[in-house]
């Protein structure tokens, strides 16, 4: 971050009253509401912090840490007494009095855009740190940053000439930056993700391509069959130590049967029998196998699709979530696909079978998803018995139309608890006591 941006940052939010909402919506990245209207985001990464303006976020995740549960408790709701930069240094310092304090009380809250010491750090009226985004101990640093310690004033700033620019308006600065970042991210994340689904469609491609043909699977039936029969029609002049049995087939057209080795003579003809009963039952079900492997295909080719179509990477992000977190590496399914939508569970079946078995799963009040009169995924999000936001059911109807379909369209997406939908056959269903929710798929629609 420049100097000269960050003074101009702090003369323009010294113009709000009040901060409304303080939270982390993205690991580095603190989002700061000021006057219920202007969302500024502060991203505190090492070396590569920065300030942009844009509307008001989702985050890709819950955060629970003690920093976030203090970061809301103390600066959310509370009065904005003043901005500045102490020293002229690269750090932004917000005088707050806290709504829920029960006495005149005064908190701080620094942003110090210093390269690799970059930091969030709240601190109370005798410097005391009360907690930070990052805790720093005396093995790494001199400037302890830790609970209960008192922090020490950064060394004094040695001013480098930097290329001054007159900023006319700062807002639009970082509302064009904010434009930028989320063009180049979105491309990023769009690559990213499209090779994370490549990759398991190509698998799913081989697994098709490797299925036996169930033409060549009744052929073999059909061969099997005839070695065994032929071996029991002329038991009485194999010997043991015959490798081969040349005779004549039921037409008089004459064959060789190359014998199986370490088996008895007595038991060669079941040895072939076994094998065409085995051909036989995959030529019987391979076709389940193959509905299933395509259907699996299908179901990532709309992820593919919708991936393409997305156009920020928070749709991205619920297409295709970040490798789980330690606390949900345990959490496997053989059945479906699992996601996070602001911590809770949501799972999505990819074909039938898995409609099914997600069904069989589902708790009383977990809730159901499925578009209406059409074919799709089953969503089952668990509730564990709590009320579900808005903004999960929205996301969670929008994965069941981006995981069914791939036409652009509106879709009605039907939703109701698990206790009130009754199983018919397979994964057909019929709800009562549901609601519905309309849901808009972008993306170009061709027409004939």
């Amino acid at each position: 971050m420049k100097r000269y941006e960050l003074q101009a940052i702090a003369e323009r939010l010294s113009h709000f009253t009040f901060i409304s909402r303080a939270r982390r919506v993205e690991d580095n990245t603190i989002e700061l509401t000021f006057d219920r209207e202007h969302s500024y985001f502060f991203t505190m990464t090492r070396g590569h912090s920065l300030v942009y303006k844009a509307p008001s976020q989702r985050p890709l995740q819950g955060y629970n840490a003690p920093f976030d549960t203090l970061l809301h408790s103390l600066v959310s709701a509370s009065r904005l007494l003043k901005v500045e930069m102490p020293g002229g240094d690269r750090i932004l310092r917000f005088t707050l009095a806290p709504k829920s304090s029960y006495k005149d009380k005064t908190i701080y809250l620094q942003l110090e855009f210093t390269g690799k010491n970059t930091n969030a750090i709240l601190l109370d009226e005798n410097e005391t740190v009360i907690e930070a985004l990052r805790h720093i101990d005396a093995e790494s640093s001199f400037r302890v940053v830790r609970p209960g310690v008192r922090l020490l004033a950064l060394p004094a700033f040695k001013h480098i000439e930097e290329e001054k620019r007159e900023i006319s308006d700062i807002d639009t600065l970082l509302e064009k930056r904010y434009e930028t970042i989320q063009a180049k991210r979105l491309s990023e994340l769009k690559k990213q993700k499209l090779a994370q689904i490549a990759k398991k469609r190509e698998k799913l491609a081989q697994s098709l391509a490797k299925l036996p043909d169930e033409h060549k699977l009744a052929q073999e039936e059909t061969k099997y069959q005839s070695y065994a029969n032929l071996i029991l029609a002329n038991l009485y002049q194999i010997k043991p130590y015959d490798k081969t049995l040349k005779t004549t087939d039921f037409e008089g057209n004459s064959i060789t049967i190359t014998l199986p080795k370490n088996i008895k003579v007595n038991r060669m003809s079941d040895y072939f029998f076994t094998l065409a009963k085995r051909a036989k039952n995959k030529a019987k079900n391979i076709h389940i196998e193959r509905e299933n492997l395509e259907s699996k295909k299908a179901f990532y080719d709309n992820i593919y699709y919708a991936i393409e179509q997305a156009r920020d990477p928070y749709e991205l992000e619920l297409l295709v979530p970040k490798r789980a977190k330690s606390k949900r590496k345990k959490e496997r399914l053989k059945e479906g696909e699992l996601f996070w939508i602001e911590d809770y569970k949501v799972f999505v079946g990819r074909n039938s079978s898995e409609n099914q078995k997600l069904l069989s799963l589902a708790k009383a009040n977990d809730l159901w998803m499925h578009i209406r009169d059409i074919p799709s995924s089953h969503v089952i999000i668990r509730t564990d018995k709590q009320n579900l936001p808005q903004s999960v059911i929205e996301a969670a109807a929008k994965l069941c139309v981006d995981f069914s379909v791939k036409n652009p369209g509106e879709y009605d997406v039907d939703y109701t608890k698990r206790k009130f939908v009754k199983v018919q056959e397979g994964s057909s269903v019929l709800y009562n006591k549901y609601d519905t929710i309309r849901v808009r798929k972008e993306g170009i629609e061709i027409r004939e």
